[in-house]
């Protein structure tokens, strides 16, 4: 008969294996993560490396937004060197299971009052939905890392740059760094071990009816020279 502690727990399982997305088996995604980290680490360190690794060396790009099952994977995001939210959160949680750190995404709508002419054209809101973050099991805790907005970007965006210590929470400010309105968090969708593209699909369907056009923003648009244009 199992253990009381065994039956307590929790199934780790999904938070540690490969996934549709979350492409933990990738060799790219594999070598991405031990450039930086190792599993001889500790998970907090683990994080905390691979966290700047995602934020910083991959441009959050809104305008080349590819919905396809393979834009939407880790292995995309390391090969184009570039993503918006929801890949760069799907890269993070696939390089810490590399490294055996159970890892799942979160999803919330968010409201960001901070962003680009362009990119609020083409939305037609200001309410971000299915913001991605990613959620590590760190010392039987989970712990949320946001690692979408790189250091270049916030830099011209007049926005803190997001830090991450591996025992707080790491989300959006809700102010900058002049004290103006940044993002807010309005709705909370939960937790999943592999990204929900149909229930992703059908939000953004749904919020915005231009979505379909997005992807032919091409690389010819730069949201980084964009957003500092407008914070200017």
């Amino acid at each position: 008969m199992p253990s009381a502690a065994a039956l307590q727990a929790p199934d780790l399982t999904a938070y540690l294996a490969p996934a549709r997305y979350v492409n933990s088996d990738h060799p790219k995604v594999i070598a991405f993560a031990r450039a930086h980290a190792s599993e001889s680490m500790a998970p907090r360190e683990i994080a905390v490396k691979l966290y700047y690794a995602v934020r910083d060396e991959f441009r959050y790009d809104p305008y080349n937004l590819d919905l396809s099952e393979q834009g939407l994977r880790a292995s995309s995001v390391v090969e184009t060197g570039r993503g918006f939210c929801i890949p760069k959160a799907v890269l993070m949680v696939a390089a810490a299971r590399v490294l055996g750190v159970p890892a799942r995404l979160g999803y919330a709508d968010v409201r960001n009052h901070l962003t680009s002419p362009k990119l609020r054209e083409m939305m037609g809101s200001d309410l971000f939905v299915f913001h991605g973050y990613a959620e590590l099991l760190i010392d039987q805790r989970w712990v949320k890392s946001t690692p979408s907005f790189n250091r270049t970007l916030c830099d011209k965006a007049g926005i803190r740059p997001l830090e991450f210590d591996g025992h707080n929470h790491s989300i959006f400010h809700a102010f900058d760094a002049s004290g103006r309105r940044h993002m807010e968090y309005v709705n909370e969708r939960g937790h999943f071990s592999d990204l929900p593209r149909d229930e992703l699909i059908a939000a953004f369907d749904h919020h915005y009816p231009s979505v379909a056009g997005w992807g032919s923003q091409g690389t010819a648009s730069d949201f980084e020279r964009d957003v500092e244009k407008s914070s200017r």
